[in-house]
């Protein structure tokens, strides 16, 4: 599991691979037999049939591929929205992209340097299936993350030359992700002495909690969001917990918020600009 950094990794001694947007799985392959697993350890053959009856064709007699399995949306990039709906709809659809391998025809590659196991990975998958190798970005580490934030991709995944594989978390995988800006209700102010101040976000129109941005606007706009705040306060929404340091408002406010790309709820986020709907 790699480990998230702010920026990329600098230097010769490392390798950049694109970060899909989709579910961590394993396909091991054995007898005959191919299943998929995810992240947690379940076996999800029967809801990816598709790419299992795919690794079953692939030339070895026995593999674990580490990987991740996405669904494109019609620019070519990895959409996770979409992902639940092709995973029991359109199964034509599902892509596994693998990026490494851990056993190959009897042999434990774990110890082998990324770079070498990437390598052999690279050389057992063909060219035209819907299992595909996750290729190395060439370049400079700050050049390639800023393609992929042009190109609209969740960010990076940066692997230290010589590394070992390695379960659980580890620093010799580092993820870098890029941000993008949303728009978002405001539910509230927490606003506290001697603590940074956070507006409370909710998906427009349900006013469902998606998270906390930090307020790193000017101090004039500071004071004229917290006028604003105590304009239009009202009750907490349903649902919340108990927030002493709160001041609620009600429905009405619009926000702007800078955060991190393919997340469910805002993390790393900060406050752009509010105004009233």
């Amino acid at each position: 599991m790699p480990t998230l950094v702010a920026k990329p990794p600098q230097g010769d001694g490392w390798t950049h691979e694109v970060k899909f947007d989709g579910y961590r799985s394993q396909i091991i392959i054995d007898a005959g037999r191919a299943r998929v697993f995810t992240r947690r350890g379940l076996d999800w053959t029967s809801k990816y049939r598709d790419l299992a009856a795919t690794a079953k064709t692939l030339d070895v007699e026995n593999a674990i591929i580490d990987g991740e399995i996405i669904v494109l949306d019609d620019k070519g990039l990895s959409d996770f929205a979409e992902l639940r709906k092709a995973i029991t709809r359109r199964q034509h659809d599902l892509y596994f992209v693998a990026f490494d391998l851990l056993h190959l025809n009897g042999h434990d590659l774990r110890d082998m340097a990324v770079e070498e196991r990437r390598e052999i990975l690279e050389g057992v998958i063909p060219l035209d299936i819907r299992i595909q190798f996750s290729q190395a970005l060439p370049g400079e580490a700050n050049a390639i993350y800023h393609l992929v934030d042009q190109a609209g991709l969740e960010g990076m995944v940066s692997k230290r030359l010589g590394s070992k594989y390695v379960s659980g978390p580890t620093t010799n995988w580092l993820k870098t992700k890029c941000y993008t800006i949303g728009e978002f209700e405001l539910l509230g102010v927490e606003r506290e002495q001697g603590k940074p101040t956070f507006a409370l976000m909710a998906e427009p129109g349900t006013r469902k909690y998606v998270g906390s941005a930090f307020v790193s606007i000017n101090r004039e706009m500071r004071e004229r969001l917290w006028k604003r705040v105590q304009e239009h306060a009202g009750p907490p929404p349903k649902n919340m917990p108990t927030r002493p340091a709160t001041q609620w408002v009600k429905p009405g406010i619009k926000a702007r918020v800078k955060h991190l790309r393919g997340e469910e709820d805002l993390r790393h986020a900060s406050l752009q600009d509010f105004w009233d709907e």
